[in-house]
């Protein structure tokens, strides 16, 4: 597969890979018009992102900060993290883990601008901590055992990360068409940041990917935000 060096290459290659995503997402909601036209019992209406738009209505500033800064970090570094990783890839995975369960820790009555900030000094911590504790060759020998099945792992990535936004929709896991209709551009967007991290050769593009796919979202939720 395509690898680029420099800043510039890799800027236009983010770029390109986030206008073929778009691309995709316009070729399936075209096919998804048709099949819900030609197939009435399929029924996306029954579901929505309650939770999202409660959080919306409460606090579009956190909606915003977490749609934009925290989702693409934390879910880039758990699901593309793995993805043809370097060495401190493989320390951010645990690191992002860990943060993931300090989550369900923290006291639900904390305010989440406080918890954001601990838990951001808590992943520092970590992640330093990781680093000196992890021996280089373990590290070596799973970097190495990672690379060669990168393609697993990239697709893995890609439909496992569609499947955990399931309960954007509901509050327990379960899977049906419209659900798997309805969770699809995720394994589309997936697909496509694992791509642009593998091309890229770093985590942050498909953090920056992210970034620029949630802003699309928060495009069309502004008129709720005022």
């Amino acid at each position: 597969m395509l690898q680029l060096n420099s800043i510039s290459e890799k800027i236009k290659n983010l770029i390109r890979n986030y206008g073929f995503m778009i691309g995709c997402y316009f070729a399936f909601f075209a096919i998804l018009g048709i099949l819900t036209s030609s197939f009435p019992w399929i029924d996306l209406d029954q579901y929505e992102q309650a939770a999202l738009f409660q959080m919306l209505d409460e606090s579009p500033m956190r909606f915003a900060i977490m749609a934009l800064i925290v989702a693409p970090v934390l879910e880039e570094g758990i699901f593309r993290s793995l993805v043809k990783p370097s060495k401190n890839d493989i320390l951010l995975f645990i690191t992002t883990c860990l943060v993931v369960i300090g989550i369900f820790l923290i006291p639900a009555n904390v305010h989440w601008l406080t918890s954001f900030f601990l838990l951001l000094f808590a992943a520092a911590l970590s992640f330093l901590f990781l680093q000196a504790a992890i021996p280089e060759k373990l590290l070596f020998k799973v970097q190495k055992m990672l690379n060669s099945y990168y393609l697993f792992f990239w697709y893995l990535s890609a439909f496992v990360f569609g499947l955990v936004h399931i309960y954007n929709y509901v509050p327990a896991f379960e899977l049906n068409l419209p659900l798997f209709l309805l969770i699809f551009p995720r394994i589309i967007a997936g697909f496509f940041f694992g791509k642009v991290k593998i091309e890229n050769n770093g985590l942050l593009w498909p953090i920056l990917m992210h970034t620029m796919n949630n802003s699309i979202i928060l495009f069309f939720f502004i008129p709720k935000m005022f």
